[in-house]
């Protein structure tokens, strides 16, 4: 894949991804109290409301670096913030490894599910590139050889 369908896709794809993450996080933060919690015996307790909002700022920053780093063509360094802005979407599992979950209403199940698969598309994306990142680099932006 070219350079330029590449960064067709990763632009659709964040798009999407953050959207869906505004839905989200702002409903989780607006009905915090509607979420189901572990409970007081939980290894790992719920975040507050306040750190939820908050994450979304941090995790929604670690995008737009990797996209900045994507079009300044630092393919490896955007992979990796990239990497991070998928934890956006993926913690969204954690809501499911409380006792409840499975009973939120349907449009919830629905944006954090999306969420979920959309922090898989971006991290797949992210390890695609990483891999493919030597044939993503034009080559006048290549360090050249030295010479003998």
């Amino acid at each position: 894949m070219s350079f330029l369908r590449a960064t067709r896709f990763l632009c659709w794809l964040f798009g999407a991804a953050v959207l869906v993450s505004v839905v989200h996080y702002v409903d989780n933060y607006v009905n915090y109290d509607d979420y189901p919690v572990p409970g007081p015996d939980a290894t790992v307790p719920a975040p507050s409301a306040a750190v939820v909002g908050l994450a979304w700022f941090v995790f929604t920053a670690f995008g737009a670096v990797g996209m900045l780093l994507w079009f300044r063509r630092h393919i490896t360094s955007a992979a990796v913030a990239l990497t991070g802005y998928s934890l956006s979407g993926l913690i969204g599992i954690a809501h499911y490894t409380v006792p409840g979950a499975g009973d939120m209403v349907w449009w919830r199940q629905a944006h954090v599910i999306t969420d979920i698969v959309c922090g898989a598309a971006i991290l797949g994306f992210a390890l695609w590139a990483a891999r493919h990142s030597s044939e993503l680099i034009p080559p006048a932006a290549k360090t050249p050889p030295p010479a003998a």
